[in-house]
């Protein structure tokens, strides 16, 4: 998300107002199913999780769109309609595109206030007008040289049933001048500097709020293209795996922040240095998915995520050990650097209880020295996440699914919605609640409910949770398996009922995600309160053996052995019993 990570790619420190998201890349090559995935978090504390939906629609050839910035709702101008457009539930549409993404800001100053698109508009535009990542790709380019870019820098994730795509932009807010140091109207043009890489088939790969594409094949005709209208044919030519702006190393030449060779230009080195928090904050959760992927493959890039060997590049993709199912994918946004020197668990931070979450701001100071909470990939702020599948060998508004959920990665239940259904579950839909209002029927503020006690006592309950949040997401899958034969029946004879059936299911889904958690909720408070913790017995709470309403004396666990020497450290005599 944006308006915040120049911070992450400068110090890391000394602001609670960073926001910052999370994405993984998988290609079909990659699964055990053959589907193709990507996931994404969208990390802000001023972020409410719903899920959008945006009805596929014609238009006149007059019709004009309004643009409003995607973070404030800020109206940035209007734009041309097309004359049709795609329906799209949350960020993937009816054809199995998906799109997510990851803001690195980069350099600041070539921000452009002037331009209409923000990188939130571009998404969700691209979803409603293109069928696969590569037409993708064409409209973001397109919307930005005609219109202009005025967000910050970004990394998009783009994959559809067949590829997967990383692109990589920034703005172009530095006028390039002649020599007499006057600005050059020929040279100045709306719009980016971009690049965009297609995953290799079989491999995995990643970004979260740091630039990631360095080097890049240039323009071959074959398997690289620069885009210009001359090879504007070749653009859906299988065999082209980059496609990158005319311009992304000359505008960097004539703005004087590059003056080396073509063949050596770097994407991330030239628009986002990579330094310190770059590294910490942002590669390391890259780093830490690839870790569940093939830990062989990336061990000795800890010192590189730790940020203490910025020249240990870590891959930009890498192939998985093993096919990788959804439950792998989802484990990727569930990770708090456990097993690592970064382990958010392990130390004094996590309390006695082990929690692995601090509260901002990340960086802090103490006795004139600068230190820093981690930044795993499950966060407390999430509005909402998902995994993205695409699975080809499917109907399109079936095959794909947007495994959604609401608040932290770790704690959340990914629920099917399918990208065919035309209305959204009234537990995840826009304008049920807000960050201002409680609603009663709002998914988000329920899972709130969860984690915010959740976090009190984590080690002990994240196991109640993860017990029914793993009962519903098997069961899911397997219902999925079984609507998949369902619909295939119905789709011969009734391709409207068919979707219908679609809207079913996933009502059904949402409604089932919400019942469990509202009772995993009632569970949660009768278990702990008060710091005790309830006997149980063939799964029910035991009670005392006489008066079934009475419970059974429940569990007082000491605290760890290192929390009482801190508080005899701190009290000293004042707490000695005598």
């Amino acid at each position: 998300m944006n308006k915040k990570l120049t911070l992450f790619a400068t110090v890391l420190l000394a602001t609670s107002s960073v926001f910052a998201c999370t994405n993984f890349l998988v290609t079909k090559g990659a699964t055990k199913d053959g589907s193709s995935m990507i996931t994404y978090a969208a990390d802000s504390h001023t972020l409410y999780g719903e899920l959008y939906y945006r009805p596929a629609a014609t238009y006149s050839d007059e019709a004009m769109m309004d643009i409003y910035e995607w973070d404030t709702g800020k109206f940035l101008g209007k734009i041309k309609q097309v004359k049709q457009t795609y329906s799209v539930v949350g960020n993937m549409n009816e054809y199995q595109l998906a799109i997510g993404e990851t803001t690195y800001g980069g350099r600041h100053e070539l921000e452009d206030t002037t331009g209409i698109m923000d990188y939130g508009s571009l998404i969700y535009i691209a979803l409603q007008r293109a069928k696969t990542c590569r037409e993708a790709i064409r409209v973001i380019a397109d919307l930005m040289a005609e219109y202009g870019y005025c967000s910050s820098g970004e990394s998009f994730s783009l994959s559809d049933g067949n590829e997967v795509w990383i692109m990589e932009l920034i703005g172009k807010g530095v006028k390039i001048k002649d020599k007499k140091g006057n600005i050059d109207p020929k040279q100045n043009t709306k719009g980016a500097v971009w690049v965009a890489l297609r995953i290799p088939d079989g491999y995995i790969c990643g970004h979260a709020n740091q630039a990631r594409i360095r080097t890049f094949k240039l323009d071959d005709g074959k398997t690289s293209i620069a885009y210009t209208k001359k090879n504007m044919a070749k653009l859906n030519n299988p065999d082209v795996e980059v496609i990158y702006s005319a311009d992304v190393i000359s505008y960097a030449r004539n703005i004087g922040i590059y003056n080396g060779k073509d063949a050596d230009f770097s994407f991330r080195d030239t628009y986002c240095p990579l330094n310190f928090g770059g590294a910490r904050g942002c590669e390391a959760r890259v780093w830490a998915g690839f870790m569940k992927a093939n830990p062989s493959a990336v061990k000795e890039y800890e010192d590189y995520a730790r940020g203490d060997n910025l020249e240990h590049v870590m891959p930009l993709w890498i192939k998985p050990d093993h096919k990788l199912t959804l439950n792998d994918v989802m484990s990727f946004m569930r990770d708090h650097y456990e097993g690592t020197s970064m382990d958010m668990t392990q130390d004094v931070g996590a309390g006695p209880f082990k929690c692995p979450y601090r509260w901002r701001p990340m960086g802090w100071e103490y006795n004139g020295k600068k230190y820093l909470h981690e930044r795993a990939a499950a966060t407390q702020q999430t509005g909402f996440s998902f995994i993205a599948q695409s699975r080809p060998w499917l109907p399109t508004q079936l095959g794909g699914i947007l495994w959604f959920g609401v608040d932290d990665t770790y704690s959340t239940c990914y629920t099917p919605m399918f990208c065919g259904i035309t209305e959204i579950p009234i537990n995840f839909r826009v304008g049920n609640g807000n960050l201002l209002t409680y609603s009663s029927t709002s998914a988000f503020w329920l899972f709130n409910r969860v984690s915010q006690f959740l976090y009190s006592r984590y080690c002990d309950m994240i196991k109640d949770v993860q017990k029914v949040q793993s009962e519903q997401e098997n069961k899911y899958q397997r219902d999925v398996e079984d609507l998949d034969k369902a619909y295939m029946v119905l789709y011969k004879e009734n391709p409207v009922k068919a979707r219908q059936m679609l809207n079913i299911a996933s009502n059904k889904a949402a409604k089932e995600t919400f019942d469990a958690w509202k009772k995993l909720d009632e569970f949660l408070l009768v278990k702990y309160i008060d710091g005790n913790i309830k006997l149980e017995e063939n799964g029910k709470f035991k009670d005392n053996g006489i008066d079934p309403s009475q419970p059974a004396w429940p569990l007082q666990p000491e605290y760890p052995q290192w929390f009482y020497k801190a508080i005899v450290d701190d009290a000293g005599d004042n707490v000695l019993s005598k």
